[in-house]
Protein backbone atom coordinates (compact mmCIF):
# COMPACT_ATOMS: atom_id res chain seq x y z
CA UNK A 1 0.00 0.00 0.00
CA UNK A 2 2.64 2.89 0.42
CA UNK A 3 4.80 2.02 -2.28
CA UNK A 4 1.55 2.45 -4.11
CA UNK A 5 0.98 6.07 -2.28
CA UNK A 6 4.38 7.10 -2.57
CA UNK A 7 4.09 6.75 -6.85
CA UNK A 8 0.70 8.74 -6.41
CA UNK A 9 2.35 11.10 -4.38
CA UNK A 10 4.88 11.25 -7.34
CA UNK A 11 2.42 11.28 -10.25
CA UNK A 12 0.30 14.03 -8.57
CA UNK A 13 3.19 16.30 -7.85
CA UNK A 14 4.74 15.81 -11.11
CA UNK A 15 1.40 16.66 -13.26
CA UNK A 16 -0.36 19.25 -10.54
CA UNK A 17 0.87 22.69 -9.05
CA UNK A 18 0.22 21.31 -5.53
CA UNK A 19 1.13 24.04 -2.63
CA UNK A 20 -0.12 22.30 0.42
CA UNK A 21 -0.21 19.16 1.99
CA UNK A 22 -4.18 19.70 2.60
CA UNK A 23 -4.41 20.17 -1.74
CA UNK A 24 -2.38 16.83 -1.95
CA UNK A 25 -4.72 15.25 0.73
CA UNK A 26 -7.29 15.67 -1.25
CA UNK A 27 -5.92 14.88 -4.39
CA UNK A 28 -5.01 11.52 -2.84
CA UNK A 29 -8.46 11.15 -1.10
CA UNK A 30 -9.71 11.30 -4.73
CA UNK A 31 -7.39 8.42 -5.87
CA UNK A 32 -8.38 6.28 -2.87
CA UNK A 33 -5.61 6.92 -0.12
CA UNK A 34 -7.08 8.16 2.77
CA UNK A 35 -4.16 9.87 5.05
CA UNK A 36 -3.44 11.50 8.12
CA UNK A 37 -1.66 14.80 7.58
CA UNK A 38 0.97 12.94 9.76
CA UNK A 39 1.40 10.67 6.98
CA UNK A 40 1.63 12.69 4.71
CA UNK A 41 4.24 14.75 6.16
CA UNK A 42 6.64 11.79 6.35
CA UNK A 43 5.73 10.69 2.79
CA UNK A 44 6.86 14.09 1.29
CA UNK A 45 9.82 14.18 4.05
CA UNK A 46 10.82 10.12 2.36
CA UNK A 47 10.52 11.21 -0.86
CA UNK A 48 12.45 14.53 -0.70
CA UNK A 49 9.70 16.67 -2.02
CA UNK A 50 10.55 20.29 -1.81
CA UNK A 51 8.28 23.68 -2.73
CA UNK A 52 10.06 25.50 -5.73
CA UNK A 53 11.04 29.07 -4.60
CA UNK A 54 9.09 30.35 -7.74
CA UNK A 55 5.53 29.06 -6.95
CA UNK A 56 5.50 27.06 -3.58
CA UNK A 57 4.71 24.43 -5.12
CA UNK A 58 5.91 20.54 -4.39
CA UNK A 59 8.56 19.49 -6.30
CA UNK A 60 10.86 16.40 -6.28
CA UNK A 61 14.48 17.15 -4.79
CA UNK A 62 17.22 18.13 -7.54
CA UNK A 63 14.05 18.55 -9.99
CA UNK A 64 15.30 19.71 -13.42
CA UNK A 65 16.14 23.57 -12.88
CA UNK A 66 14.07 26.41 -14.58
CA UNK A 67 15.71 28.16 -17.73
CA UNK A 68 18.10 31.12 -16.77
CA UNK A 69 15.87 34.10 -16.89
CA UNK A 70 13.10 31.85 -15.17
CA UNK A 71 15.45 31.31 -12.51
CA UNK A 72 16.78 34.79 -11.82
CA UNK A 73 13.25 36.17 -11.92
CA UNK A 74 12.46 33.75 -8.94
CA UNK A 75 15.52 34.79 -7.43
CA UNK A 76 14.15 38.21 -8.24
CA UNK A 77 10.95 37.76 -5.68
CA UNK A 78 13.09 35.28 -3.36
CA UNK A 79 14.96 38.31 -2.46
CA UNK A 80 12.67 40.74 -2.47
CA UNK A 81 10.48 38.65 -0.23
CA UNK A 82 12.99 36.95 1.80
CA UNK A 83 15.96 39.19 2.15
CA UNK A 84 16.63 41.02 5.23
CA UNK A 85 20.34 41.81 4.70
CA UNK A 86 23.81 41.01 2.95
CA UNK A 87 27.12 41.16 4.04
CA UNK A 88 30.17 40.45 2.77
CA UNK A 89 33.00 39.08 4.59
CA UNK A 90 36.15 38.23 2.94
CA UNK A 91 35.36 36.01 0.47
CA UNK A 92 32.39 35.27 1.58
CA UNK A 93 28.49 36.39 1.83
CA UNK A 94 26.21 36.29 4.91
CA UNK A 95 22.51 36.46 3.85
CA UNK A 96 20.06 37.45 6.68
CA UNK A 97 16.04 36.41 6.22
CA UNK A 98 13.14 35.77 8.35
CA UNK A 99 12.55 32.30 10.44
CA UNK A 100 12.21 29.34 8.07
CA UNK A 101 12.83 31.36 5.16
CA UNK A 102 16.46 30.45 4.22
CA UNK A 103 15.94 27.32 2.70
CA UNK A 104 13.55 29.08 0.02
CA UNK A 105 15.79 31.93 -0.54
CA UNK A 106 19.00 29.62 -1.09
CA UNK A 107 17.18 27.28 -3.19
CA UNK A 108 16.56 30.30 -5.41
CA UNK A 109 20.28 31.20 -5.18
CA UNK A 110 21.27 27.87 -6.26
CA UNK A 111 19.46 27.57 -9.03
CA UNK A 112 19.93 31.24 -10.25
CA UNK A 113 23.61 30.11 -10.67
CA UNK A 114 25.11 33.93 -9.86
CA UNK A 115 28.77 34.50 -11.51
CA UNK A 116 31.58 33.77 -9.01
CA UNK A 117 29.20 31.59 -6.59
CA UNK A 118 31.05 28.56 -5.32
CA UNK A 119 27.67 26.98 -3.35
CA UNK A 120 25.48 28.02 -0.30
CA UNK A 121 24.70 26.59 2.86
CA UNK A 122 21.35 27.70 4.02
CA UNK A 123 19.96 27.31 8.02
CA UNK A 124 16.77 28.76 9.47
CA UNK A 125 17.33 32.57 9.05
CA UNK A 126 20.71 32.47 7.73
CA UNK A 127 22.93 31.49 4.29
CA UNK A 128 26.02 31.10 3.99
CA UNK A 129 27.49 32.04 0.35
CA UNK A 130 31.00 31.09 -0.76
CA UNK A 131 32.79 33.23 -3.61
CA UNK A 132 35.30 32.20 -5.48
CA UNK A 133 37.30 35.37 -3.77
CA UNK A 134 36.70 38.89 -2.23
CA UNK A 135 36.35 40.82 -5.23
CA UNK A 136 33.21 38.06 -6.08
CA UNK A 137 31.95 38.27 -2.62
CA UNK A 138 31.44 42.10 -2.36
CA UNK A 139 30.27 41.44 -6.69
CA UNK A 140 27.37 38.95 -5.76
CA UNK A 141 26.41 41.54 -2.99
CA UNK A 142 26.12 44.51 -5.89
CA UNK A 143 23.90 42.00 -8.06
CA UNK A 144 21.97 40.97 -5.09
CA UNK A 145 21.45 44.58 -4.81
CA UNK A 146 20.15 44.71 -8.22
CA UNK A 147 18.04 41.56 -8.29
CA UNK A 148 16.38 43.12 -5.13
CA UNK A 149 15.30 46.30 -7.25
CA UNK A 150 17.75 48.30 -6.13
CA UNK A 151 17.08 48.71 -2.44
CA UNK A 152 20.26 48.10 -0.45
CA UNK A 153 20.55 44.91 1.41
CA UNK A 154 23.78 45.19 3.58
Amino acid sequence: MKPRRLSAIKDIVEHEAIRSQEQLRQRLAARGFVVTQATLSRDIKEIGLMKRSSDGAYQPAGAEAPPASAATAALSRALAEYLASAEPVQQLVVLRTGPGQAQLLGLALDRARLAGVVGTIAGDDTILVVARDRRHAHAVVKRLDQLAGGREVH
